[in-house]
């Protein structure tokens, strides 16, 4: 029996232990990495690396410090140093790593159990021991499932990969919106503080000519005021193009004398003309990872039913193969005699004939299915609702760009026409040059609402996060905005 026994195990088990150390790929430190790299970059057009090793880490630093190098931080050199030096992307591959790891001990898992004993050692008339007892035993339904239970570990391997891609593309496009409000809130200090340069001229003329005594004191009050209404606005657009700078210094991943990078004080023009996605509901269902990490669910949650019923009688059944030899002393001679057995253990849930779980695993697939259906539906609608936003933020920009600044432009350029020939007052300039401030701020935050949704393509149609549709402007004070960058 025991000879039959080491026999089905050697049949069953070797292979198994002998695939799972030689053809399978789990082992390798970067595990699956490779797959999640190439669907990322295909979205993204970045590299990102898996740092593991202090050599890793020092390599990746000189990257960093070279592209931030840089006078001037552009918004495809921020991303590509978030990709680099963010260190919860890091953490997030850290994931992958524990799905290859999973899936290679299930590949482990039914290598039987082997135990060895001695009894009656020291026993008088016989050296070393009276009885060895050897026992091998294997978990034969762990066998039975092993298939399965690979499927089912090879499935989750996969959405491991997938979910690690749409980390990466989810830093990227955060990266891209953050550096485009940073840039944009730094604009609108620019222009305010050439508004308030003209209220500050205004005020001054004001009390002048109350000095004199040809303004009344109500008229000079309202001039005095906006002035200090705009320095006060000025100040708030300073502190949240500060803010708004920090939070692309956080996604970067940076700290210490690496923040005191500059980024343009002024947003790319608009593009000549759109990117044709005319079908990007049919793209997005094709490319978005989380889709398919949605439908990989629904394979996992059927594969484990499957399992759950296959389990659900028997929870437990194990070969068990024994071989004791025991010796004695008799007539001066130590004899010698060997006992053979083999037995079959399984447990029966007497009490439990499988099915509350088998209808919990029913409800898990429906719940999957419904789940998977769901997102199709939003998937689409996001990809609409993207591309709907992209093309009339285009459109709303050019407006401002092509229609509102020019008209604004001309009324300040007759008004400093007719303010030469003394037909304009000092005050009425004034005013249309204020008027053309509140346009430019406008437009500047039509343009900024444009590359924002035009940065949400990406995530819309591979996956990851695509934050708002338009982020608030931002501004702050005081001194003026230096030219250089901030």
């Amino acid at each position: 029996m025991v000879s039959l026994k080491m026999k089905l195990v050697a049949s069953l088990v070797l292979p198994l232990f002998a695939t799972g150390c030689v053809s399978t790929g789990y082992s390798a430190k970067t595990a699956g990495f490779s797959d999640a790299s190439a669907k990322s970059a295909e979205a993204t057009g970045k590299q990102t690396v898996w740092v593991q090793n202090r050599q890793q880490a020092e390599e990746t630093r000189q990257r960093v410090k070279a592209l931030m190098a840089r006078k001037s931080i552009d918004v495809e050199t921020a991303v590509q140093v978030a990709l680099l030096n963010n260190k919860g992307l890091q953490a997030a591959y850290a994931d992958l790593g524990d799905s290859a790891a999973d899936a290679w001990q299930t590949q482990l898992s039914v290598l039987p159990t082997v135990s060895v004993g001695l009894s009656g050692i020291g026993t008088p008339g016989l050296e070393a021991y009276r009885v060895l007892e050897g026992t091998i035993a294997a978990n034969i339904l762990a066998l039975a499932t092993y298939d399965r239970d690979i499927k089912l570990a090879e499935t989750r391997f996969r959405q491991a990969q997938l979910n690690a891609a749409v980390e990466t593309v989810s830093l990227a496009a955060e990266t891209r919106r953050a550096w485009i409000n940073a840039v944009s809130a730094w604009e609108n200090v620019t222009y305010l503080n050439q508004a308030k340069v003209a209220a500050d001229a205004a005020s001054e003329l004001a009390t002048k000519i109350g000095e004199a005594g040809s303004m009344p004191k109500a008229d000079q009050a309202r001039e005095h005021v906006f002035y200090a209404e705009l320095t006060g606005e000025t100040a708030k657009a300073r502190l949240a193009a500060k803010l708004a700078k920090e939070e692309l210094v956080r996604l970067m991943g940076l700290s210490g004398s690496d923040i005191e990078f500059q980024i343009p004080n002024r947003l790319p023009s608009l593009p000549k003309a759109l990117a044709k996605r005319d079908d990007i509901e049919a793209e997005a269902i094709h490319k978005r990872m989380d889709l398919q990490v949605a439908r990989l669910e629904l394979s996992a949650t059927a594969q484990s039913y499957k399992l759950t019923d296959a389990t659900r009688l028997v929870t437990d059944i194990e070969l068990v193969g024994t071989l004791e030899q025991e010796r004695e002393r008799e007539d001066g001679k130590i004899r010698r005699s060997i006992s053979k057995t083999a037995g079959l253990e399984f447990t029966i849930p007497i009490f439990d004939s499988g099915q509350a779980r088998m209808r919990k695993g029913e409800l898990a697939y429906m719940r999957a299915a419904n789940q998977l259906a769901e997102k199709a539906v939003n998937v689409r609608s996001e990809a609409r609702s993207a591309y709907m936003a992209y093309r009339s933020t285009y459109d709303i920009a050019r407006h401002y760009r092509n229609s509102v600044l020019p008209l604004r432009t001309a009324i300040e350029e007759q008004s400093m026409m007719t303010y030469n020939g003394m037909i304009t007052s000092t005050f009425e300039l004034i005013a249309d040059s204020r008027e053309k401030i509140d346009s430019t701020l406008l437009a500047v935050n039509a343009k900024r609402d444009f590359w924002l949704a035009e940065a949400n393509l990406a995530p819309v149609l591979y996956g990851g996060s695509t934050g708002s549709a338009a982020a608030e402007g931002g501004a702050a004070p005081a001194e003026e905005a230096e030219s250089a960058g901030h």
